[in-house]
């Protein structure tokens, strides 16, 4: 397994639209594996492959709790077939945004088709910080981020942020 580098503002790549998986391979398994440690190495509970640079609708989560044994998940060109009229809020963090966490109002329950890790078609009804999670990243596969749920003024500022950070000689990002 590698670790990846995770692409951050303003990078157009997390602009882009992922493309389908045909098949689950080799190499579709080996970057899956990759997202997971890259996820865990970086703290983060869920990582979609276009943030790493790789536009394919590929995503991996896990939203277990830290004191309990890790619970991966893997997601293959999800589908968000249905969505609640409920909403939730949620503070929402990024790994492709450092130091930057968000209100975002999301429905609060979604059901979603995905083909897993096995190329298996699966129906999934979630809620909670799990569907938040899912809409998080599938939004990333369809070139969205949170900071487009803010006006064009504060996303600016906020990607102007990101840029002297990863300029200053004195910051290391890893």
């Amino acid at each position: 397994m590698t670790i990846k580098d995770i692409i951050t503002v303003p990078d157009e790549t997390l602009k882009k639209i992922s493309e389908p998986i045909e098949k689950v391979g080799v190499n579709e398994t080996k970057l899956i594996n990759d997202l997971f440690e890259t996820m865990y190495k970086s703290k983060g509970i869920g990582l979609a492959a276009v943030q790493v640079g790789i536009l394919k609708r590929i995503l991996v989560i896990d939203v277990s709790n830290q004191d309990k044994k890790n619970e991966p998940m893997t997601f293959i060109n999800p589908v968000i077939k249905k969505v609640s009229e409920e909403t939730s809020i949620y503070e929402e963090g990024c790994l492709s945004i450092p130091d930057t966490f968000i209100e975002i109002e999301r429905p609060k329950i979604c059901e979603i088709e995905f083909i897993d890790i096995k190329g298996r078609i699966q129906n999934l009804k979630c809620d909670g910080l799990l569907s938040t999670c899912l809409q998080h990243e599938i939004n990333h596969l369809d070139g969205k981020l949170i900071i487009d749920h803010l006006s064009k003024l504060k996303r600016d500022l906020i990607i102007k942020k990101i840029s002297k950070l990863r300029k200053s000689p004195d910051r290391i990002i890893v």
